[in-house]
């Protein structure tokens, strides 16, 4: 048996999902996308991943601005789909919607449910220094990611990873998942999960005034926001009066080690700066208007700003 599929998905993220499917004997009715948007300098239409790959493999493509209104749920009804896949859709999906499939609406949410529900579960993750997440294949109710399980896996997160590397992992995993769930639904061999409500945290939209580094908290602290806030909105200190974006660093210690933001000490490679709990490594760097660089190569073109024992970041 195949599944009459209305795939509803955005960003990047969803990209390996579709194509998997694509590539299963599922069937594709249509793919439900966000509206083309103005964006970058020129601010020019864009469409998004979704309805690109769409577009390259001859699917119908649907971008209502709402699925609250009932010629779009009129659309959905008349194609009668087994199931609606929702990844990084962008858009609530009314009980309305809910109720159409006959095997409902499935999510991929890049996060081990119900830890770190809502927009931002990767980076929470990263930034509260979780050693672990994953990804959760769950059915959709008209709660925020509080529907049921219906399988979940999960990976290691080391102490490098960035929000960056981790998306690509999640979504690749998500997609392999997903098709592992239809599989299993069509052999009627899954076993829906409650969530326990009482264990939920929830991920709240990043900012961008969040990525400022305050120089008092811990070296694990700044380097997990470091981490969580690559490749956006990028972590941002102030050295001479201009605003400094910090893309990569390492814990050295834990130990105090002086006046939060002062240098404590150079190699050829990379600077260490005194924060309020231990010193932290900065590896690489990016000055306004100009490109990212190595701290190798900032401490280059800087020497004369560079003393040891100087407050230079705050």
């Amino acid at each position: 048996m195949s599944f009459k599929i209305i795939f509803a998905g955005t960003p990047e993220f969803a990209v390996p999902a579709l194509k998997k499917l694509l590539d299963s004997d599922h069937q594709i009715l249509t793919v439900l996308t966000q509206p083309d948007r103005p964006a970058g300098r020129g601010q020019k239409l864009c469409v998004s991943p979704i309805k690109q790959l769409a577009q390259e493999n001859n699917i119908k493509i649907d971008q209502p601005t709402t699925l609250k209104d009932v010629a779009a749920q009129k659309t959905i009804m008349q194609l009668n789909p087994d199931i609606i896949i929702v990844v990084a859709y962008g858009m609530i999906l009314p009980k309305t919607v809910l109720n159409i499939p006959r095997f409902g609406c499935i999510n991929i949410h890049p996060s081990l449910l119900p830890k770190w529900r809502g927009a931002a579960p990767i980076q929470r993750a990263i930034e509260a220094g979780d050693t672990k997440t994953g990804v959760t294949i769950m059915q959709l109710n008209e709660k925020m990611d509080a529907g049921d399980i219906l399988l979940q896996e999960s990976i290691t997160l080391n102490d490098h990873e960035t929000s960056g590397t981790i998306h690509h992992v999640l979504s690749e995993l998500g997609a392999t998942l997903l098709l592992k769930t239809l599989n299993l639904l069509e052999e009627t061999k899954i076993k829906p999960m409650r969530q326990n409500n009482n264990e939920a945290t929830y991920a709240n939209k990043i900012e961008k005034s969040e990525a400022i580094i305050h120089w008092k908290k811990s070296a694990t602290e700044i380097h997990n926001q470091i981490r969580a806030f690559n490749p956006w909105p990028i972590c941002t200190t102030y050295f001479q009066n201009q605003s400094l974006r910090i893309f990569e660093s390492f814990v050295l210690n834990e130990k105090q080690n002086g006046v939060p933001g002062t240098l404590v000490s150079i190699d050829k490679n990379y600077l260490h700066i005194a924060t309020g709990n231990g010193t932290l490594g900065i590896k690489s760097i990016q000055l306004p208007g100009k490109k990212q660089i190595s701290a190798a190569d900032f401490i280059h073109g800087h020497q004369a700003q560079l003393i040891v024992g100087k407050i230079i970041f705050g």
